[in-house]
C-alpha cells in the first residue's frame, strides 16, 4: 500500500510538471502499433456478392481475437516489467510503477494539446490565418472533419475534447490505477485506445471494432458517472465564471444526450458549469452526423472557454488524485 500510495503521487507529479515530452518512448504509442499490427493481418477480405451476415460475424469474431491479444500483450508485459523490477529491490518496483502511471495519466499532454487551439485562435496574423491555424491544431485532437468549422465550432470541439479527455484520460485511468495499479492501467488503456482506433460506427469497423467499443462502454461506465460528480464538485468551488447548481442541472438532464452511455456525462457538466451549449450536428468522414446538443445557451461560447475548461479538468484531476491518496491511506490503516 505504502509503494501504491508513493508511485500515484510521484507519478501524478511527474505528469503535471513533464507531460509527454516529444520523442520521448511511450507505451500508448507502441499499443497502437500493436493494434495497427494485429489489424492488417486479422481483418478479413471483403469478397465481392458475399453474404452481409456471415461477413460481419466474421469482422466480429476477428475484432474480437484483436482484442483479447491486444489486452493479453498489454497486460502480459507491464506485469513482467514489475515482476523483474520486484526482484531486483522495491526501490526499482517504486520508480517503475512511478513512470508507468506517469504514462497511464494526460493531465499536461491534454492541457498542452487544447492550449495550442487556443493559442492559434488568439496568434498573429489575420483572422482567417488565426482560424486555418485553429482547425489545423483541434485537427490533432478530435476525430471529426474541421476543414469547415468556424471559430466557435474550433472552440467548442476544443471544449469538448477537454470534457470528455476528463474521464477518459484523467480520471478513469487514475481510478484503475489506484484499484489495480500499472496493470489494470494499462488495462484500462489498451481497451480506451482500441476503442478510438477502431470503435467507429462507419462500414469499417462497426463488426470489426464493436467487442473494443463495447468493452470499452463497460469499463468506463462508472469511471465517467465520478468523473461527472468530481467536475460539478469542483465547478462549485472553482471561480465566478462557472456554476455548480447549473453542472448538476445539465448534467442531469442532458447526461444521455449522446449515442455512447458514456461520453455526454462529463460533457454535459462541462456545457453546464460553462452555461454555454456544445455538442450537435457534426461531420465525419464527409458525413454530417446528427447529434443532440448538450446545455442552455445562456451566453455564447468564446475562445476563453478553452481556458476554462483547462482549469476545471485540472482542478478535477487534483482533487480526484487527492481522494485517491486518501482512500489508499484510510485502507492501509485499516488492513495493518
Amino acid at each position: 500500500m505504502k509503494l501504491r500510495f508513493a508511485a500515484c503521487l510521484t507519478g501524478f507529479i511527474m505528469d503535471l510538471i513533464l507531460g509527454d515530452p516529444h520523442g520521448f518512448p511511450h507505451p500508448i504509442i507502441a499499443i497502437g502499433k500493436l493494434i495497427s499490427f494485429l489489424e492488417k493481418i486479422l481483418y478479413p477480405e471483403r469478397q465481392k456478392n458475399a453474404d452481409k451476415e456471415l461477413q460481419s460475424k466474421k469482422e466480429f469474431r476477428r475484432g474480437s481475437v484483436l482484442c483479447i491479444l491486444v489486452i493479453i500483450i498489454t497486460v502480459a508485459v507491464t506485469a513482467g516489467i514489475l515482476m523483474i523490477c520486484r526482484s531486483v529491490s522495491p526501490i526499482a518496483l517504486y520508480i517503475a510503477e512511478s513512470i508507468m502511471t506517469w504514462q497511464i495519466l494526460a493531465v499536461k499532454s491534454l492541457r498542452v494539446e487544447s492550449m495550442k487551439v487556443y493559442k492559434a485562435l488568439k496568434g498573429d496574423g489575420s483572422e482567417e490565418e488565426r482560424l486555418k491555424s485553429g482547425r489545423h491544431a483541434v485537427s490533432m485532437i478530435v476525430g471529426r472533419d474541421t476543414e469547415s468549422l468556424s471559430v466557435e465550432g474550433v472552440t467548442k470541439a476544443a471544449v469538448e475534447t477537454v470534457a470528455e479527455n476528463a474521464s477518459d484520460g484523467v480520471i478513469a485511468p487514475m481510478i484503475f490505477l489506484f484499484i489495480g495499479g500499472p496493470v489494470l492501467g494499462f488495462f484500462y488503456k489498451a481497451v480506451n485506445t482500441m476503442d478510438s482506433m477502431i470503435g467507429y460506427k462507419n462500414d469499417r469497423y462497426l463488426f470489426f471494432g464493436r467487442a473494443a467499443a463495447k468493452l470499452d462502454d463497460v469499463l468506463n461506465y462508472l469511471p465517467s458517472r465520478l468523473s461527472a460528480l468530481l467536475m460539478i464538485g469542483c465547478a462549485y468551488f472553482a471561480d465566478e465564471e462557472m456554476s455548480g447548481s447549473n453542472a448538476w442541472k445539465i448534467w442531469r438532464r442532458d447526461s444521455r444526450n449522446h449515442s455512447s452511455p458514456n461520453s455526454a456525462q462529463t460533457e454535459s457538466v462541462m456545457a453546464g458549469a460553462l452555461q454555454v451549449r456544445l455538442a450537435g450536428n457534426a461531420s465525419y468522414f464527409g458525413k454530417i452526423v446528427e447529434k443532440p446538443t448538450i446545455g442552455d445557451a445562456v451566453r455564447d461560447i468564446e475562445i476563453e472557454d478553452i481556458v476554462r475548461a483547462n482549469r476545471l479538468m485540472t482542478s478535477s484531476a487534483v482533487v480526484g488524485e487527492g481522494i485517491g491518496l486518501l482512500a489508499i491511506a484510510v485502507l492501509a490503516l485499516i488492513v495493518r
